[in-house]
């Protein structure tokens, strides 16, 4: 099975950049998981839809079209997920008629520096990915809070239980995954 996750934080030393470093680490030997690196899609320009479509939005959805499920990592910031992750949702929707999101199976996580984790951001995230086609996986679903005492200086979660929390969210998504798909993958 082939993940892909995207963070949805382009800082270098991001928690959730983190948890997607730990879910290579912890994941099954029969599944890969590639991070996608969203920081260089430029800010969504309906002007630019379809053929037009830059060649790093061309890439991105590429990877969505190849790959059999996403893994999603938000922060939450103000109560909800990041712009540059819906700026990312955004071009990888359009055009609808042939959106690599439509039908694509996908799990949530999120990880905050605060108490409350992401529980807003994964929420709001959900709304929007579900109006894009997106079968989002409605648990296991991991939420770190207070990351900073459970990651290292690099951001990379170290704390064995939401580790396993991680791998038991992968295995799940892939039997999810291979249920909406009638067990091909």
């Amino acid at each position: 099975m082939r993940l892909l996750g995207i963070s949805g934080s382009v800082r270098e030393k991001s928690f959730n950049r983190g948890l997607l470093r730990a879910a290579v680490d912890v994941a099954p030997n029969d599944v890969t998981l590639s991070i996608y690196d969203i920081s260089e899609i430029p800010v969504y320009n309906a002007d630019f839809d379809g053929e037009k479509q830059p060649e790093v939005v061309r890439n991105f959805k590429r990877a969505i079209l190849e790959s059999d499920a996403l893994l999603i990592a938000t922060p939450e910031y103000n109560a909800s997920f990041s712009g540059v992750l819906k700026n990312a949702i955004d071009w990888a929707s359009r055009p609808l008629s042939s959106t690599p999101l439509m039908d694509k199976p996908a799990a949530l996580m999120g990880a905050s520096g605060g108490p409350s984790g992401t529980i807003r951001a994964q929420a709001a995230l959900l709304q929007v990915l579900v109006s894009c086609g997106v079968r989002v996986m409605p648990k296991p679903g991991v939420v770190v809070r207070h990351a900073g005492t459970l990651c290292d200086d690099t951001g990379l979660l170290t704390d064995e239980e939401t580790r396993a929390r991680i791998r038991k969210q992968i295995e799940a998504l892939a039997e999810f995954s291979s249920g909406l798909n009638g067990g091909s993958l």
